[in-house]
């Protein structure tokens, strides 16, 4: 049975002799089958999975985006329980971030293009509330899916300067049949906007498949994505990229691995979506 707790204090207490190693997968909640795939994943390597359910208000640069973020705490739980998690912890903001509490943990580099240019400070809320849940959990591995790929090289470059010893686990990336990329946001789509959302994905499978048949100008990748994005529209661009897969800097020839990413509106709904190229 699946165990959910609100505070720090009963959070270390159901850890202090909870059989390792213990596998974490921090959620905002609206769980969704790509969450399903992160734990299961936990299930399948640790002994001990918790999954955290916190929207955390440091990440989000307008208050309204936090407002409407979806929430429903009680489906949440029974696809926790139905997956076999072992805790739950679900705090509240203050347990997070207790009264007086002044820290900040700011990422270099790879933080600052394309997610970070777009969302000044969105990455500080992310790194400092994950700071906070890897010492918390204090977990051996940490699953996150691919689809937030920008995301996943901050936690692993936060927990490596930091000492922190949880592993970084990225999980493919989970997608309906059309192609779109499983998130919590798709919910806010119309029913044309959902019609038209799957171009991120064909649009970066274009740009693969130019790759893939030996192009390795940077210029002309993007604009194999933006052509596609162009018959759509209803999607407004905010940015294509196609970045080192390390630094995230954009290339003008892609000779190793690299980061294929795109940021796309749909009315008031900002969709990501990326795909990795091996090099």
């Amino acid at each position: 049975m699946t165990s959910v707790i609100r505070t720090r204090a009963d959070l270390r207490d159901a850890l202090r002799d909870a059989p390792r190693p213990i596998g974490l997968v921090p959620t905002m909640g609206w769980l969704h089958d790509g969450h399903r795939t992160l734990m299961e994943r936990a299930r399948a390597a640790d002994a001990t999975t918790v999954v955290t359910i916190f929207v955390n208000p440091r990440q989000f640069n307008v208050a309204d985006d936090f407002m409407q973020y979806p929430r429903n705490e009680a489906s949440d739980l029974a696809i926790c329980e139905s997956e076999g998690v072992d805790i739950v912890f679900a705090p509240a903001a203050s347990e997070v971030y207790p009264p007086g509490f002044d820290t900040v943990v700011t990422i270099g580099a790879v933080a600052r293009p394309l997610e970070g240019a777009a969302r000044p400070g969105h990455f500080d809320g992310v790194a400092t509330v994950v700071a906070i849940l890897f010492d918390l959990v204090g977990a051996d591995r940490a699953y996150f899916g691919q689809k937030d790929a920008q995301q996943v090289m901050v936690i692993r470059r936060m927990a490596r300067d930091l000492a922190i010893r949880t592993e970084v686990i990225a999980c493919p990336t989970v997608r309906e049949r059309d192609g779109l990329a499983l998130s919590s946001r798709n919910v806010h789509l119309s029913p044309a906007e959902r019609t038209a959302a799957p171009v991120l994905h064909r649009a970066l499978l274009a740009a693969r498949a130019r790759w893939e048949a030996g192009e390795r100008s940077g210029h002309v990748l993007r604009a194999a994505m933006r052509d596609e994005l162009a018959r759509e529209p209803l999607a407004e661009v905010d940015y294509v990229s196609v970045a080192d897969g390390e630094t995230l800097a954009e290339l003008d020839r892609v000779d190793g691995p690299a980061l294929l990413s795109l940021a796309v509106r749909f009315g008031t709904t900002r969709l990501i979506d990326n795909e990795p190229l091996a090099g």
